[in-house]
């Protein structure tokens, strides 16, 4: 039971529930350096403060540290890492809200929704381009940065009616950002990227800015849209530039803008086909669209579809994190232990990536076997100055424990060639 003369109503449960779910997603440390386990040293107490401070009215988020993480595409993105306490507490925010709000959002909004998923995304956008010929992709150029405070409050009034919840969101807000400089950073518009309540106050923005928009104003046209990434397909170049041009102002008039370099048109030219353009592909969550040679669904014939698979950037992403384990030159572990810390990771890539067009992750397996490869030259005496042998004994194991590595059952994928 809740103590009483607290002036807002929150249930010692939510905020232990809000734990059990920041706990299972783990995450850094916060500007206080406490980690989830040094934050679970002392649970019971952390877990009272936060429900004290949050019944009272007193809870105040501490900054957000600034972290810098490479983008897949290039150059960095800025995200600001709430402390664990300060997660719980967005947790219990976001678990009152999230059912009321995402009842509201629009079907083709995908992105950090529940029952929702990028590889949805993904799908419906593969059968819209076989319908439409040509797509606009737009980027919105800073939106976790740029979202403007004051549309956001209004469209948070408007369907949230929890007086703590409104509370602390505006504080959320407002919290500024400690950069790895230790210079503090007052924040004036945007929701951190990285913290919990962000997400869903992002797509509500976008529910406004975007999906109604198109809804009212493009009803015929169909869009999907996930956080800031979005596509809208059209029947000809014609439409797609109008789109192009009624979408820039349209996010002028919310404060926003497309991003100059990641907003295109393009052309999903397939065998049915018979139009031209220079731009015949694009990227989206991490898949490459464009056209391939495809198997025929009822014969044996290949064709031209314009169909997606895993994007190079995403290629080349996956293996920087396998070159970055520095397997090469672990000569101490065995290749048991290499299996158990890479078996997991690569099952996450294959189950996301090898969705469609499965073949395509082929040369990521390839630069794993070769790392492998290199791993046994260095380990074993024989093979030293030999990599050959070190891969044919390589292909040995794979013929004799093709379980062993989840890479080795993406059929070809699993080759040294």
């Amino acid at each position: 039971m809740n103590q009483p003369g607290k002036p807002f109503n929150i249930d010692k449960r939510e905020v232990y529930e809000a734990y059990l779910q920041v706990r299972s997603n783990g995450g850094a440390a916060g500007v206080d350096g406490v980690t989830i386990e040094q934050f679970e040293s002392d649970l019971k107490s952390n877990l009272y403060k936060i429900w004290n401070r949050m019944s009272s009215g007193a809870y105040f988020p501490p900054p957000v540290r600034a972290v810098s993480i490479p983008k897949k595409s290039g150059g960095q993105r800025i995200l600001g890492v709430p402390t664990v306490a300060d997660r719980v507490a967005q947790t219990v925010v976001k678990q009152l809200i999230e059912p009321a709000l995402d009842a509201i959002f629009l079907a083709d909004s995908y992105g950090y929704r529940p029952g929702k998923s990028a590889l949805d995304a993904v799908g419906v956008t593969r059968q819209r381009c076989w319908k439409y010929d040509w797509v606009l992709e737009f980027d919105i150029k800073g939106l976790f940065d740029n979202i403007d405070h004051e549309l956001l409050l209004r469209a948070v009034r408007k369907h949230v009616t929890c007086a703590w919840a409104l509370l602390y969101i505006e504080r959320w807000l407002t919290a500024p950002m400690v950069q790895e400089d230790g210079t503090i950073i007052e924040r004036s518009r945007g929701t951190p990227q990285g913290g919990v309540v962000s997400p869903i106050l992002a797509n509500l923005f976008m529910h406004y800015a975007f999906d109604l928009w198109m809804a009212r104003m493009f009803p015929d046209l169909r869009w999907c849209r996930y956080a800031d990434d979005g596509l809208v397909h059209c029947r000809n170049e014609m439409e797609a530039q109008s789109v192009r041009e009624a979408l820039q102002a349209r996010l002028a008039e919310c404060r926003l803008e497309l991003h100059p370099t990641k907003t295109r048109i393009i052309y999903c030219k397939d065998d049915r086909r018979r139009g031209k353009s220079e731009t015949v592909m694009f990227d989206f969550l991490g898949y490459c669209f464009r056209p391939r040679s495809v198997l025929g669904p009822h014969s044996q014939k290949m064709f031209c579809g314009f169909t997606p698979a895993v994007s190079k950037p995403a290629l080349n992403a996956m293996r920087a994190t396998v070159r970055g384990l520095k397997l090469r030159r672990r000569t101490e572990v065995t290749l048991d232990d290499i299996a158990r810390e890479l078996n997991p990771m690569v099952r996450g890539w294959i189950a996301y990536y090898g969705q469609y067009t499965r073949s395509a992750l082929y040369p990521l397996a390839r630069y794993i076997n070769q790392t492998l490869a290199i791993w046994l030259k260095r380990k074993y005496k024989r093979f030293h100055h030999r990599l050959g042998r070190a891969r044919l004994f390589l292909e040995k194991i794979a013929r004799e424990k093709r379980r062993l590595f989840v890479h080795w059952q993406l059929g070809d994928g699993g080759k040294l060639a």
